[in-house]
């Protein structure tokens, strides 16, 4: 009978390559088969490239407001540009009656207004004035202007009637009304004017900016008869505010 000699492993499968004895050695753990090691890139590269952009990106926006600035300060120097100035030059009043039964008011004002621009070289171009008057926070009268331009070193009068006929207003709002009518001394009533004004210096024109305008110090008493009351407009200041607005905000 034929000896029959039996292998004492299987052969490996795949590429023929044996699999090691174990315990395996270093030889075998770090064969050529392993896949080679390949260095990843650390995560400090990254930021240090953000770091560097944002460092990049704050000194441009300085650079920017710093020509910005200089050349503001040139603008100011060349053309010392100076804010419009206004004044209540008179205030008539034809009527103001306020109905006890369902607090409508019916008033009638004159109202004349100066506007001085005291810049040389600076023309302003207004918008159409919004004109509101208040006694306390009551508004008993509104009306429009219309847009005008301002030329350089140029006073204009602004003329306008503000009229208003069954007006609502709220309970509160017509007891102190009717308090104030009653005054010796005269109702104390605040002119109130808002627009958009933007000036121009040779081809240089600035965007619109809000403007607002209010006239405090002025008294009032009711008309006796059919002529219209003059108020004293003698303490009356004008203050003249620049309003920017930004989304939903006015500053």
């Amino acid at each position: 009978m034929t000896d029959r000699v039996y292998p004492s492993a299987k052969p490996a499968a795949g590429n023929g390559v044996a699999n090691p004895a174990f315990p395996a050695t270093k030889a075998q753990l770090y064969s050529n088969a392993r896949p080679a090691y390949r260095p990843q890139p650390h995560p400090y590269r990254r930021r240090s490239r953000c770091c560097s952009c944002c460092l990049w990106s704050t000194v441009a926006i300085l650079v920017l407001l710093f020509i910005a600035g200089v050349a503001g300060v040139v603008f100011y120097v060349m053309y010392r540009p100076q804010r419009p100035s206004f004044s209540v030059t008179s205030l008539k009043l034809s009527y103001l009656n306020l109905t006890s039964a369902n607090s409508q008011l019916n008033s009638k004002f004159d109202l004349s207004v100066t506007a001085r621009n005291p810049n040389k070289h600076l023309v302003y171009t207004y918008d159409p004035i919004s004109i509101s008057i208040y006694s306390g926070d009551v508004d008993i009268g509104d009306a429009v202007i219309p847009s005008f331009v301002h030329g350089k070193k140029n006073t204009t009068t602004l003329k306008t009637s503000i009229v208003s006929n069954r007006r609502a207003i709220d309970t509160s709002a017509a007891s102190y009304l009717r308090t104030n009518m009653k005054s010796k001394s005269g109702m104390p009533v605040r002119v109130t004017m808002d627009t958009k004004v933007k000036g121009r210096v040779a081809a240089l024109k600035s965007p619109k900016i809000g403007v607002r305008v209010s006239c405090d110090g002025i008294r009032v008493t009711l008309p006796t008869g059919k002529k219209a009351a003059t108020a004293s407009t003698a303490k009356a200041k004008c203050k003249v505010d620049v309003r920017i607005k930004i989304w939903k905000w006015t500053f």
